[in-house]
C-alpha cells in the first residue's frame, strides 16, 4: 500500500533560475485589431493537428446497409407522397392526372423503359421492406451477434436481389 507524505513546496528563493522561469512563465500580451486577431487565429488553426475521420476505418456492411436503408426510405416516402399530392391536386383542379391517363401513358412506353422504371421502384422498396423486417428481428432480441448481423445483412441483399429481379421483369 502506498503512503502519501506531505511535502511542502520549496520557497522561490530555494529554486534555481530555470525552475523559477518554468513555474512563473510570463505571458506576453499584444494589443491587436480584430482583423489581426483573426489572422493570428487562422495561423494557429493551420498548425493544429487534424483529428482522424471515417477514412481511417475500414468500411463495413453495416454502414452501407444503414445508409441505404435511410436513403431508400426517404426516396420512397418522397415518391409516395409526391404522387399522392399530385393525384389529389389533379383531381381537385381537373388537371387530367387520373387512372386512365396513367395506364395509357404506361402502355405507350417501351418494354425496356417500363422495366427500368419498375426496377428503380421495386429494388428500393424490397430492400427497405426486408431491412425493416431485419430490424424487427433485432427488436425481438434475435441475431444480435456480429455473425447474426452479417448473416441477416447478406440475407437482406439476397432476398432483395431475387424479389427485385422477379418483380421488375414480370
Amino acid at each position: 500500500m502506498f503512503s502519501l507524505t506531505k511535502r511542502a513546496l520549496p520557497k522561490p528563493s530555494q529554486l534555481s533560475f530555470i525552475s523559477r522561469t518554468i513555474i512563473s512563465r510570463s505571458l506576453n500580451t499584444v494589443k491587436a485589431t480584430p482583423e489581426a486577431e483573426e489572422s493570428i487565429l487562422k495561423e494557429q488553426r493551420k498548425n493544429r493537428p487534424t483529428s482522424p475521420h471515417l477514412t481511417i476505418y475500414q468500411p463495413q456492411l453495416t454502414w452501407y446497409l444503414s445508409s441505404v436503408h435511410r436513403v431508400s426510405g426517404v426516396l420512397l416516402a418522397f415518391g409516395f407522397y409526391g404522387l399522392t399530392v399530385a393525384y389529389g391536386v389533379s383531381s381537385a383542379f381537373d388537371l387530367g392526372l387520373n387512372s386512365d391517363a396513367i395506364v395509357n401513358s404506361w402502355n405507350q412506353l417501351s418494354w425496356f423503359t417500363q422495366t427500368s422504371i419498375k426496377s428503380a421502384l421495386v429494388f428500393p422498396f424490397f430492400f427497405h421492406l426486408n431491412n425493416g423486417l431485419r430490424h424487427l428481428i433485432w427488436d425481438a432480441g434475435k441475431e444480435l451477434t456480429l455473425k447474426g448481423v452479417y448473416r441477416t445483412g447478406y440475407a437482406v441483399l439476397a432476398v432483395t436481389a431475387l424479389a427485385g429481379t422477379f418483380y421488375s421483369l414480370f
